[in-house]
């Protein structure tokens, strides 16, 4: 199957996935077709089946801001008639999801049918997407979208909440294909470089913005080194870092926080911490929280959104009530307060991860497109 992907290449989740998708369909013998403005971050080197098409953005004067969605429309346009796709996989509503509905009809009128899935991630539906000047736009989009697809059942029931929608969703949820091969195994001498044999590793990565909660997780990492020696590894930059650094000095935590700014391959670094902190306001899913679980790192993290769908209660880690600091930070305690309980956490959190394999994922999306393209073609007849 020939399958254009259109999302954002940056670092934020729904890019993550959306070419890890792609990279993993390509590898099955899909021809995948990404459109976007620049080469996604995760998509590496070239391989067999994947194709990159720029969305090239013309610096006219007249725009004060340029008209991003016409433009990726009729990069999309030309890709389907050129490159004869079978499908258009959106990842993220807006704009992707007006542009696939203005392509396909674009392609309509020339003769060219082609349907389009659109899957929300996040925040397109509980913070952008309910700004009242997108609504109409993306209830229109969802319910002319041949499929939709939710990354969890809490973005499912957000989504009917707030959008006057009908549209079946279905909920895929994202995957993760990076497993450690034994998650006690650590290497110690890459571990030295950030803390001594006697002091466990706290991590946390994220965008670093208010919705994140990341003075939370200085201060849940405070109480815990009063209880635990411990340091703690704070992956990411963002709005928030300054904040982040006066709350550290007032703290008197400096000497314990090490802020390691973006790094492309994050799975790396947090294979060597001992607990993951995400006491996020609101997550779609939670997927740095599984990204730790695949390197069997445990988490401690608030109740909302999708994340109580990645992690178990008491299995791969803790739940709180969002701000719950110090209960947060007494799990945080249990989970690190010896070596036999850090390692039984270890080992269940990369079992719950194993639940969102990539190998359990992916067949999902596969019989989706195959279903959709099948239905679309007869509704053609």
């Amino acid at each position: 199957m020939k399958i254009g992907i259109v999302l954002y290449p940056t670092y934020g989740g729904s890019g993550v996935v959306a070419t890890e998708l792609g990279k993993a369909l390509a590898m099955k013998g899909h021809q995948i077709h990404f459109i976007t403005y620049s080469q996604p971050v995760r998509l590496g080197s070239f391989r067999d089946n994947i194709f990159y098409h720029e969305v090239v953005v013309t610096n006219y004067p007249l725009f004060e801001y340029q008209p991003y969605e016409t433009e990726l429309a009729s990069k999309m346009v030309d890709v389907v008639e050129h490159e004869k796709l079978d499908l258009l996989h959106v990842h993220y509503a807006i704009p992707h999801a007006s542009a696939a509905f203005m392509t396909q009809q674009i392609l309509k009128s020339r003769g060219v049918n082609i349907p389009f899935i659109t899957t929300l991630h996040g925040t397109d539906i509980t913070l952008v997407g309910r700004d009242k000047s997108f609504e109409p736009v993306i209830t229109f989009c969802l319910n002319q979208s041949n499929a939709v697809t939710a990354v969890s059942e809490s973005l499912k029931q957000d989504t009917y909440r707030h959008f006057d929608t009908e549209r079946e969703i279905k909920v895929i949820p994202n995957f993760i294909n990076n497993f450690s091969e034994d998650p006690l195994d650590i290497e110690l001498e890459r571990r030295r470089k950030y803390a001594k044999d006697d002091e466990r590793i706290v991590c946390h990565v994220s965008n670093f913005r208010k919705v994140k909660r990341v003075e939370d997780v200085i201060r849940v990492f405070h109480e815990i080194n009063k209880n635990v020696k411990s340091r703690l590894l704070l992956i990411g930059d963002g709005p928030e870092r300054y904040n982040v650094e006066v709350l550290c000095r007032e703290l008197k935590t400096c000497d314990r926080v090490m802020m390691v700014g973006k790094i492309r391959d994050t799975a790396n670094l947090m294979s060597l911490a001992d607990l993951f902190l995400l006491p996020s306001q609101t997550e779609s899913f939670g997927l740095a929280a599984l990204e730790a679980m695949a390197v069997g790192v445990p988490v401690v993290s608030s109740n909302t959104g999708g994340i109580p769908e990645v992690n178990k209660h008491g299995y791969s880690g803790y739940l709180s009530d969002v701000g719950n600091i110090k209960e947060m930070a007494e799990n945080g305690i249990k989970i690190l307060k010896d070596d036999k309980t850090l390692n039984q956490f270890k080992v269940q959190a990369q079992e719950q991860a194993r639940q969102f394999s990539l190998e359990k994922i992916l067949p999902e999306y596969e019989e989706l497109y195959k279903d959709v393209v099948e239905k679309f073609k007869e509704d053609q007849l």
